[in-house]
């Protein structure tokens, strides 16, 4: 028993020693966050692109009375949009606490 109130006593001393770091952010942060900018304007731009041709692909099949499949492309969309915006969220949620 002695001899673990003598470890606990060196790791304290030691941990305290350690002290409370600053935060400071990585070498290359700034670069990272503008890829992290430009990848979620492409996420954007390519859910509008998917919504919007979905939709013009619908009201060609209605118009020339084919058969209609392009409603589960929009779907397929809008769940890959709701997905990404989602996705921040989320993981600020689980790496946030």
């Amino acid at each position: 028993m002695s001899m673990l109130l003598a470890l606990h006593d060196t790791y304290s001393h030691v941990v305290a020693q350690i002290g409370n770091p600053a935060p400071e952010a990585p070498p290359a942060a700034d670069k990272v966050m503008k890829v992290g900018r430009y990848f979620t304007w492409f996420t954007m731009l390519s859910g509008v692109t998917a919504i919007t041709y979905g939709g013009g692909r619908f009201a060609w099949e209605k118009w020339s009375g084919g058969r209609v499949e392009s409603p589960q492309m929009v779907a397929g969309a809008m769940i890959g949009g709701v997905t990404a915006t989602s996705a921040g969220t989320i993981m600020n949620a689980i790496v946030g606490s």
